[in-house]
C-alpha cells in the first residue's frame, strides 16, 4: 500500500508519541529504535502476538516485526486481525486523514509542527477502561492500574492453557519478556470475573474495579455496544447528543470520561475538562480567574474558533507545555514515566497506516527470518506494510 499524499504528513514517532496511552501498559515505545512494541490479538480474539512497529527511513511503508506462537507464517485471518488493529491504534483511515488536512488548515502551526493524529488503542473497549483509569488519580497510579490488568490478563491466559508458571533454566529475551506480561484484557476475559476478586488480587485499581466488570459484562450481554457507537459516530451525519446519552449512563462515565472515550473515536469538539485544563489556561493563557465555575465558558472562548477540532487545538498546546518541561516525550525513559509530575492532562489524551482492502493484503511484502537469541531459535515475521491514502 503506497503512502501517497499521507507521505509528507507521516511521523511514527509524532503519530505515537503525543497522547498519555502510548506509555500506559501494554504499549512499550523504544526511543533509541523509534519501534512501538506491545501485544495484538489474532483473529481468534483469545491468542496474543508481540508486534513491533517501526518506519525505515525515507520509505513509504511500515515495518510490522510480529513474533508468533503456532503458525507460522500467519494465516490469512490472522494478518487481517493484526493490520486492522494498527490500522486503528495509528488512526490511519480516510475520514482520519481528511481530519489531519482539515485540522491543519485551521491551525497552520500544527502543519508545521506535523500534529494531528492522536494515539489511541487497538480497540475502543480498551480506550474506555483506560479512560477509566485516568480519573481522580495520579498519573502514577494509572500506569500502575494498567500494568496491574495486563498482569491480570497473562494469569488468565496461562490458567486456561495450563501453564502455570515458566520452567526454571530457560532464559528469555525482551519479546518473550512483553509477551509474559500480557495483552490488556478483552470484555470477555473480564466478564466472568468476580469484584471481590479483583479488588482482592489487584488492590490499585480500588473502585474503579466495579466500573470495568460492569462494562465488560454489560458489552458481553449486548446491552452496551462500544463498537456499534464508534461506528455511529464515524458516519454522518451523526446523532451526538444520543451516543452521548448512551455512554454517560454507564458508571464511571462522567463528563470528563466520555470527552476522552470520544477523543478516542475521533469526535474532537469536547475538550476533557479536568483541574489540569484550569493550570493550563492559567499558565499559558494568563487567564489568572480561570477556576471549576469559569472553565467551560473559557474553554469555549479559547478554542471555539477550531471547530469542529476543539480538542486538537488544545491537546497539541497541551504537549508544547509538557515538552517544554520535560523534554520530547518520545525520548523519555520507560523508567521516568511514573515520576512525572503534572502529567496527567497528557494521560487523558499515530505512525500511519490504512487498510482500505483486506483482500490485498496477501500482495504486500512479507520478509520472512529466523533470529537467535541466547542459543534458542525464534522465527518472526517480517511485514513490509505499505501505506495509501
Amino acid at each position: 500500500m503506497e503512502l501517497g499524499e499521507c507521505k509528507s504528513t507521516f511521523n511514527l514517532e509524532k503519530a505515537v508519541c503525543n497522547h498519555g496511552f502510548f506509555m500506559m501498559a501494554p504499549n512499550n515505545w523504544i526511543p533509541s529504535t523509534k519501534t512501538l512494541q506491545r501485544p495484538l490479538r489474532l483473529s481468534d480474539d483469545t491468542t496474543s502476538t508481540v508486534v513491533s512497529i517501526s518506519h525505515p527511513p525515507c520509505h513509504s511503508f511500515l515495518l510490522l516485526k510480529i513474533l508468533l506462537h503456532s503458525q507460522f507464517p500467519p494465516s490469512s485471518p490472522d494478518r487481517h486481525a493484526i493490520l486492522a488493529q494498527v490500522g486503528r491504534m495509528l488512526r490511519i483511515s480516510e475520514r482520519d486523514e481528511r481530519d489531519v488536512r482539515e485540522f491543519q488548515k485551521a491551525c497552520p502551526k500544527a502543519k508545521a509542527r506535523g500534529f494531528g493524529r492522536l494515539f489511541r488503542s487497538p480497540s475502543i473497549f480498551e480506550d474506555a477502561v483506560k479512560s477509566i483509569l485516568l480519573c481522580n488519580c495520579t498519573w502514577s497510579k494509572s500506569l500502575q492500574m494498567a500494568q496491574a490488568l495486563c498482569e491480570l490478563q497473562f494469569e488468565l491466559t496461562n490458567t486456561r492453557k495450563g501453564k502455570g508458571k515458566r520452567k526454571r533454566g530457560k532464559s528469555s529475551t525482551p519479546i518473550q519478556a512483553e509477551v509474559r506480561m500480557g495483552n490488556f484484557p478483552t470484555s470477555k476475559e473480564l466478564a466472568s470475573l468476580d469484584e471481590s476478586y479483583l479488588r482482592e488480587k489487584y488492590p490499585v485499581l480500588g473502585y474503579r474495579a466495579k466500573y470495568i466488570l460492569q462494562l465488560a459484562k454489560n458489552v458481553e450481554s449486548g446491552r452496551v455496544s462500544l463498537e456499534e457507537m464508534e461506528e455511529t459516530m464515524n458516519k454522518e451525519p451523526y446523532d451526538y447528543e444520543r451516543v452521548y446519552q448512551e455512554l454517560s449512563h454507564l458508571n464511571g462515565f462522567g463528563p470528563y470520561t466520555c470527552a476522552n472515550v470520544f477523543m478516542c473515536i475521533g469526535n474532537y469538539q469536547s475538550v476533557p475538562v479536568d483541574t489540569e485544563t484550569i493550570r493550563h489556561i492559567q499558565q499559558v493563557h494568563g487567564r489568572k480567574t480561570c477556576d471549576k465555575k469559569t472553565v467551560k465558558k473559557q474553554v469555549e472562548e479559547i478554542y471555539d474558533k477550531f471547530a469542529p477540532f476543539q480538542c486538537l487545538a488544545y491537546w497539541m498546546e497541551l504537549l508544547d507545555s509538557y515538552e517544554d518541561k520535560f523534554g520530547k516525550l518520545s525520548e523519555l525513559s520507560k523508567s521516568s514515566y511514573s515520576i512525572l509530575s503534572g502529567f496527567e492532562g497528557l494521560g487523558s489524551l499515530s505512525s500511519l497506516f490504512i487498510v482500505e482492502d483486506f483482500d490485498c493484503i496477501a500482495t504486500q511484502m512479507f520478509i520472512y527470518s529466523k533470529r537467535y537469541f541466547e542459543g534458542s531459535a525464534e522465527e518472526s515475521i517480517f511485514l513490509g506494510v505499505r501505506l495509501s491514502n
